[in-house]
Order: structure tokens, then sequence, then C-alpha cells
């Protein structure tokens, strides 16, 4: 392309008499003064430069706000099953749950009591007080104060004391018995502002194996907790003195000792099944070998006037 001729500004006139310059000096002077081609080619690169400059900044900006947008959908991100899984199982490996069998022992306990019998023919102690005739246990079963427990613990008794969870001790009442499931029912004669009753709870779903707990006084230590299975159902005991046979008794193998008689034995729920009433001795030491038997609750509910499940 044939480019158009570039032509001076300047309206001067050439003299007639000027010297013509020569090849070397016209040189010098088309390199020393600007051009309208040198300006027009300055001009063309700033332009392109602030070009690139522009679209570098709409890149950059751009890129910006891609990353914004996955940040945004990242940190919205719903939270999935295996998420919450994950959480939980860091959870729990990282915290010490309680026992099945402390959390029985924390609902049945305020529902224990300490029961003690005197009587006459004991004497006095050394302090000239009527001597402990039984030491046994009791299980609150209505917040009134109904208490279940073992006959052979109160029967004869003058005096009967118990003693709630909280330490308050009153004196009691026979109200009610079951001899043929060696069962007493006692009243209270006060009762502690917070009563709490133990939940009962049918034995028709009881099956060997099941975990349970006995809770109670054994030699009148306590309250003391041992937990255990069942062994069997519908056992028969007779008592060593042979004068009594009870029928359809829960088998368990939670350590019982003499103390023991008259309180609950539970489920990991804390919710009682039977009222412990006696253990298997082959000898006459009265220690623990393993097998112990308590009454069923429906009979303990019955015997306390109360409709069975």
């Amino acid at each position: 392309m044939r480019r158009p001729a570039l032509y001076s500004s300047s309206t001067k006139p050439i003299a007639a008499t000027a010297q013509k310059p020569d090849a070397t000096g016209a040189r010098v002077m088309l390199e020393g003064t600007p051009s309208r081609w040198r300006l027009a080619a300055l001009r063309q690169r700033i332009a392109a430069n602030q070009l690139y400059l522009l679209w570098s900044v709409v890149g950059l900006l751009a890129l910006m706000l891609a990353l914004s947008l996955v940040y945004r959908t990242q940190g919205e991100r719903k939270l999935t099953q295996d998420d919450i899984n994950a959480a939980v199982l860091k959870t729990l490996e990282t915290t010490q749950l309680p026992s099945a069998a402390a959390k029985a022992y924390d609902l049945i306990s305020p529902s224990v009591v300490r029961v003690v019998a005197y009587g006459k023919k004991e004497g006095k102690d050394k302090d000239g007080k009527e001597a402990e005739r039984s030491v046994g246990t009791g299980v609150v079963i209505v917040d009134k104060g109904i208490i279940l427990t073992n006959l052979h613990v109160v029967q004869g008794a003058d005096i009967i004391h118990v003693t709630f969870a909280d330490g308050m001790t009153t004196t009691a009442s026979i109200t009610g018995v079951q001899p043929e499931n060696d069962l007493a029912v006692l009243q209270a004669h006060k009762i502690p502002d917070d009563m709490i009753a133990a939940t009962m709870r049918s034995t028709a779903d009881l099956r060997p194996g099941d975990q349970v707990m006995a809770v109670g006084y054994p030699f009148g230590i306590g309250p003391s907790a041992s937990s255990g299975i069942v062994s069997g159902l519908a056992r028969t005991f007779r008592s060593p003195e042979g004068q009594q046979e009870m029928r359809n008794l829960i088998q368990f193998d939670a350590a019982a000792n003499p103390g023991n008689s008259g309180g609950p034995l539970v489920t990991m729920d804390g919710e009682v099944v039977g009222i412990v009433t006696a253990i298997y001795n082959p000898n006459q030491q009265r220690t623990f070998v393993g097998i112990g038997f308590a009454v069923p609750i429906e009979n303990a509910a019955s015997a306390a006037g109360m409709p069975p499940f």
C-alpha cells in the first residue's frame, strides 16, 4: 500500500538562494525532528498498553468473582448424613459416657430405703436403746410413703425405722402382708418433700441373660449396688428351715447378702422387676454363692393393693 506523503505545516517559502543541503544534513534533520508518523505510532503503542492494562484488570476482577462464588457455594453446603455420623462418632470417641449400670443406679437410688426392725426381746444396746432385730431394704412404690419390703425383715418388730435416700429417718407401720411371697407393705409416718417413687415394669418380656441390678443394704452397708443377669425364671425356693416354699421366682446372679432382703431388682433402665427375697445357701454360712431369688413385681404390687400390669 502506498503511504501518503507527509507535509510540513510551515507557510514560509523556501528561499531561492538557499544552499541545498547534502544527504547527511538532511538525514540529521529528519532524525532530530518529530514527525506525524512517529507521533501516530507512539499514540498506537500507548493505546495498546492501555487496552492490555484494561483487560488485565477485567481478568483479575473475573477471577476474584469466581473465587467468591466457589467459597460461598462451599460455605453454604448442606450437611449430609455422613457429616452427621462423623460428628457423632468423633463425640463418642472423645466423650466417656456413663455405663448402663451407673444410669440404672442413679434412677433407682432415690427410691431405696434402709429398713431396721427393733424388738423388746433383743434387749437394749450399750446406749440404752432397743437393739436392732433385723436390717433390710425397702423400695418406695408410691410417693405418699408406701414401701415394699420382705415380711421376714419386719415380722414381729415392735418398732420399724426407715431411712430415706436424703438421710431422713422416720418410723413406719405395717399396712399389708403377703406371707406366701414373703412381702410386707409399710407406710412411712413422715416423708421427704422430694420423695421419688420407683417405676415398676412387667416381667412379661424378661428373659434369661437380661442384665439386672440389686440395690440394698447388705449387712447394713449401703446403699450398695451389684449387677448381674437373669439366670432363670419361674424358679421354686424352699427356706432353709423348710417352713415355706415360694414359686415363680426370678433367679439372678447379682451379688446379694443378708440386708439385701426387700430391696429392688431393677433393669438397666432403673425399673423394678422384682423384690429380692432370698439367696441360696448350700451351707450355713449365709454367704452369696451366685444364686439369688426375687419375687416378680406383679406379685409385689398386688400385695400393696395395686392392680397388676
